[in-house]
């Protein structure tokens, strides 16, 4: 049965941050884990991923994978390679996600996979869930920016809940991504 192993809330006011967020992320990943991505489209999914691929040293350029399911970036490093799937068009749950052979690159690579709540969590007992939700109240509705600051766009504000699932992620450093 897997259990919560550490959780971190970060907010992110705009998509340098998230970027960033992904780049303090990924040495925190392994191969073998399992990311999985939720939010409403445009909330920053394949933000924070292309902030992994870069801090991973990943080939290619991270976009959203989203009418070729998934993309394969080789690490440039000698590190593990970055899956990059998106299983919003996927509707048969795991049996679907099993064509696309996750199984098999999941213990050499990092796989993250947008839209996979529900349907790939049997892939492995560890993993790690980023919700990212659009932030509410904290003077983020204010006129003239966020808290004060006009530079800083209302609609880009992002509360993101980083949750290790497993134990792996017990001892994994999540807390200190809410270090800014």
């Amino acid at each position: 049965m897997s259990t919560t192993g550490a959780t971190a809330r970060v907010t992110v006011k705009s998509p340098d941050q998230m970027q960033e967020l992904g780049r303090r992320l990924a040495p925190l990943l392994r191969p073998g884990d399992l990311v999985l991505l939720s939010g409403e489209l445009g909330a920053g999914k394949t933000t924070l991923t292309r902030g992994l691929g870069e801090a991973l040293g990943v080939r290619g350029a991270v976009t959203s994978p989203t009418f070729v399911i998934a993309r394969v970036h080789p690490s440039l490093t000698g590190g593990p390679a970055l899956v990059h799937v998106d299983a919003y068009r996927l509707d048969g749950g795991l049996d679907e996600m099993e064509d696309l052979d996750l199984d098999v690159s999941l213990p050499e690579s990092v796989v993250v996979v947008e839209w996979g709540d529900g349907k790939v969590e049997e892939l492995a007992e560890d993993r790690l869930h980023v919700v990212i939700g659009r932030a509410v109240g904290g003077g983020a509705d204010a006129p003239g920016g966020v808290d004060g600051h006009p530079e800083e766009d209302v609609d880009d504000v992002r509360e993101v809940t980083v949750t290790g699932i497993g134990g792996r992620w017990a001892d994994a450093g999540l807390p200190d991504l809410e270090i800014c």
